[in-house]
């Protein structure tokens, strides 16, 4: 099963693992490229440029197989040097690049000399459109189920998907709410090229996080996420617990980001995925939580997906039609 995607990011299968901030390291990177999908490691996971070389070596080490790597790209008061981070990722040449967050449009000509291929991340269909228009080399478009920032908008895939699809001419992917065989047939039914999953990747078993967040992705379900930050338009989607309720509670009732800045920071978030407290902080979970039901290896579960989309194409929905 090939499509548009794989053949212009130059991977087996239609499948990618997005930049997930603390996640996306080299284990994991490597492990999904070995199963013939699209990894990125996340650039702003390591704390400086030259660590961010290091980690592209060290996955190289894990794989010959291509990867990308995660730009995203966020206004702040002190900025991290996203031109440095870009710079490593065109002499390591790395091919592919995830771009999210802000407009890439400054960071594009770079990448575009050094052959790098770009696929932006977008959460509605005009930023889409915008992002073809730069001239980017393909899209991932993100539904409202999605984990982390799904936008204001508020679409759902089922909507979002077949609009995008039809005024996107690049390779599209689907992202948010896609977790197996299922997901990836709907996504290509509603015109997408491949599906991009976040939380799905989270529960494997090469996955850098303590396994007791895993297990907690296993027994959640689906109405186990919180929106935060709705009132700052800023909207983030988490996994449910008492740091999200009490965040969302102080906006709700007129605070602003001062007075939750140290419930939400990072180091916070990070350190729920090191030492497996749930209620450590503030991290990030999709919808598709509902659906996750085991840890199995990368390589299970892309196999899985691949080889349950063919038998969903061939045996049921082939099934269904009538000469």
């Amino acid at each position: 099963m090939r499509t548009r995607f794989c053949e212009v990011f130059g991977v087996e299968h239609p499948v990618a693992q997005g930049g997930m901030q603390w996640v996306g390291r080299a284990e994991l990177v490597a492990a999904v490229a070995e199963a013939g999908a699209l990894g990125f490691l996340t650039a702003l996971t390591q704390p400086t440029p030259e660590d961010l070389a290091k980690e592209i070596a060290r996955c190289r080490e894990l794989t010959d197989k291509p990867f990308g790597v995660n730009l995203t790209i966020l206004p702040s008061i002190d900025p991290p040097p996203y031109a440095e981070y870009r710079d490593v990722i065109v002499e390591a040449g790395v091919p592919v690049v995830e771009t999210a967050g802000s407009n890439p449009v400054e960071h594009l000509p770079v990448f575009r000399e050094a052959g790098v291929k770009v696929l932006h991340k977008c959460t509605s269909v005009r930023h889409a459109v915008k992002a073809q228009e730069l001239g980017v080399d393909g899209v991932s478009i993100d539904g409202f189920e999605c984990a982390g920032h799904p936008g204001e908008d508020d679409i759902p895939g089922l909507v979002l998907i077949p609009a995008a699809a039809e005024k996107i001419t690049v390779p599209m992917l689907a992202s948010g709410g896609f977790g197996d065989a299922r997901g990836l047939v709907a996504a290509l039914a509603l015109g997408a090229d491949g599906i991009n999953m976040g939380t799905r990747f989270v529960a494997t078993a090469e996955a850098p996080v303590h396994d007791n967040v895993k297990q907690a992705l296993v027994r959640a379900t689906e109405r186990d996420t919180d929106l935060i930050f709705r009132p700052l338009r800023n909207t983030a989607r988490v996994a449910s617990n008492s740091v999200s309720r009490e965040v969302i509670e102080i906006l709700a009732t007129g605070g602003a980001f001062e007075d939750v800045r140290e419930l939400v920071a990072g180091a916070r978030g990070r350190r729920v995925y090191e030492e497996g407290d749930p209620e450590l902080g503030i991290w990030s979970a999709g919808l598709v939580q509902g659906l996750i039901h085991d840890v199995p290896t990368v390589a299970e579960l892309v196999e899985r997906i691949m080889t349950g989309a063919e038998e969903l194409v061939r045996d049921r929905l082939g099934g269904l039609v009538r000469s």
